[in-house]
Formats: C-alpha cells, structure tokens, sequence
C-alpha cells in the first residue's frame, strides 16, 4: 500500500516510519528544516515499538513530486488544514481516502469540502511523540493508537484493510462503530488540558492537584460534553468523569501540545481547540464560559506568536 504523510511532525513521523519500516511505501509531504533532514539523513524513531534508522526516505515538500497513493494521512497542525486541504486532491487515487489527525473536531469538514465526504475517512489518534530534532522522532509512553470509522458510522472495507497495515506496523488500530463519538471524547480531554495548562503554564500533575485548577478542567470538559450533546453526538452520561480519569492517569510533569507551543512562543491551535467550542456553543446557544475564559486569557500570546512568525528575520 503507498501512503503519504502530510505534516512530518511529531505524529506524523512515528506513524509513517512505523509504516515504512512494516514495508509500507511512504511518503512525506514536508518542509523547512524537517524535509532538509529527511532527504539528506533519512529519519530515526524512538520508540517502545522499537528504535531504528530509515536511511532513504521519499519527501518533497510539492504534493505533485509524490505521486499519487491510496491513503494519505493529514498530520499537519488543525490551523494548517484549511491552506493544505485543496493541496490534497493530486495525491489522492480514485477509490482512495485522506484520514485527518488533527486535535480537533473540524478537520473532517474541512477536508470534506476541498475533497469530496466520499474521499475522507474519520480518525484520531491516541499517543505522545515529538521531534527531538530534524529528522529525529521521539515516542513515549506505550499508548500508540489510532481509531478509525466512516463518518456514516461503522466500518468498511477500505477501512478495515487499513486497520490491518496499521497493526502490521505495530500501531494499534481500532475501528470505532461511531467515530463522532469517538472525536468528541478526545476533543474533551485535548482542549480542556491544552487551554487549562497553557493558562497555568504548568504540567498535569499540578493543575489536576489544585482544587481551582481541578475545578476549571472539570467545567471545560463539561462545556465541550454539553456542545458536542447539542450537535446531536451520543456521548455515554459518564464521559466527562472519564474524561477526567484520563487526565488524573497521565504522568505528572505531562503538558499538552498547545500548552508547549504557547510557552515557547509558536502558533498553537488555540482556534481550533477552545476557540471552536466557543464558537460552536454560540451557534448552537449552548453557554460555555470557561472555555470563553480560557480563549480570552490566551489570545493574546497566540497573536503575538503569529505576529513574530510572519515577522522577517533579521
């Protein structure tokens, strides 16, 4: 099966070295310094699931240099996807599908509208991995998993063959009988921990231990569960305690994705997070103050990130 990888980062080098290495053929849409150093030195993961050196990988930063493939997996950050989206058509064959990873809940759509709903599979993916440098992915923890379904709900063939190269790869892959469901119960463990973590500036095990920051986590999760029952998703009466006993199992010095980005200064998916349950509560009248808060107490350093980012060196 040929797959390509669009966004070489943290997600989306573990999952394509994994792949290429089970001896999938791979591609990586890239750029910067992380196509540099996949062209020239090839890619190295660290990982539970093994830690070895791929010297030869196939990258370009043009989706026409790839060449076409039956699955393309859309690891970019959520902000990205509206630009790279229509990018995507050329890469994908006739009876083949994108799968969007992304920490959000719109990415589906979005992809949706540039690709056609027939050519877009929903997923999401459970793990901690990071680049420690170009060319050079870091996965921790032994959670490796991504789920998969049709947007229609359930499985399909074309889904269940992909599930099987996942596993082959040492990824676990898990079919989800309703992957809205699915999305909605990560979207309200991610922004709830990345917005409350970026506001404290300090990793899980303190903000879970401290009565008001343990309180505010509890009332974002709340609003994200309220939002996502409003749009008519089925989530069980339980998920937001469970979504709360996932967040008191991490390891304590654990921080967010977005969180992390904040703190160094970079572009972080601020929008796409809290922002979106901000929004979609106001399109739906569904009232979600802490999520408000979270997003105003934060905007601030986002557009200051985006300033210095488009800001010319020197």
């Amino acid at each position: 099966m040929r797959v390509v990888v669009a966004g070489a980062g943290g997600v989306g080098a573990l999952l394509g070295g994994l792949l290429a290495k089970a001896g999938e053929e791979v591609g990586f849409l890239s750029r910067g310094a992380q196509l540099r150093a996949l062209r020239e030195g090839g890619l190295t993961v660290d990982s539970p699931r093994g830690r070895f050196h791929l010297p030869a990988v196939e990258a370009a930063d043009d989706p026409a240099r790839l060449g076409r493939a039956e699955v393309v997996l859309v690891s970019v950050k959520s902000w990205q996807v509206e630009e790279l989206a229509p990018r995507l058509a050329p890469l994908i064959l006739p009876d083949g599908f994108a799968v969007p990873l992304e920490n959000g809940v719109e990415a589906w759509e979005i992809l949706a509208r540039a690709l056609g709903a027939e050519r877009v599979v929903g997923g999401l993916c459970h793990l901690f991995s990071f680049l420690e440098g170009p060319g050079r992915v870091k996965h921790t923890g032994e959670r490796l998993e991504v789920t998969l379904g049709e947007r229609r709900g359930g499985s399909s063939p074309r889904v269940e063959s992909f599930a099987r190269r996942l596993r082959a790869a040492r990824i676990d892959a898990v079919v989800s009988e309703d992957i809205e469901a699915a999305l909605w119960k990560k979207f309200a463990f991610i922004a709830p921990f990345g917005g409350v973590g970026a506001v404290t500036r300090a990793p899980v095990g303190e903000l879970r231990a401290m009565p008001e920051t343990r309180a505010l986590l509890r009332s974002t999760i709340d609003e994200v569960v309220a939002v996502a029952r409003a749009r008519g998703v089925q989530l069980p009466a339980d998920t937001a305690s469970g979504v709360l006993a996932m967040i008191d199992a991490l390891s304590p010095e654990t921080t967010a994705s977005m969180q992390r980005d904040l703190m160094a200064g970079r572009p972080s998916e601020l929008a796409d997070q809290n922002g979106a349950v901000v929004r979609l509560g106001a399109a739906l009248g569904v009232p979600v103050p802490a999520n408000a808060f979270l997003l105003a107490a934060l905007v601030p350093q986002e557009r200051a990130a985006r300033r210095s980012q488009a800001r010319p060196p020197g």
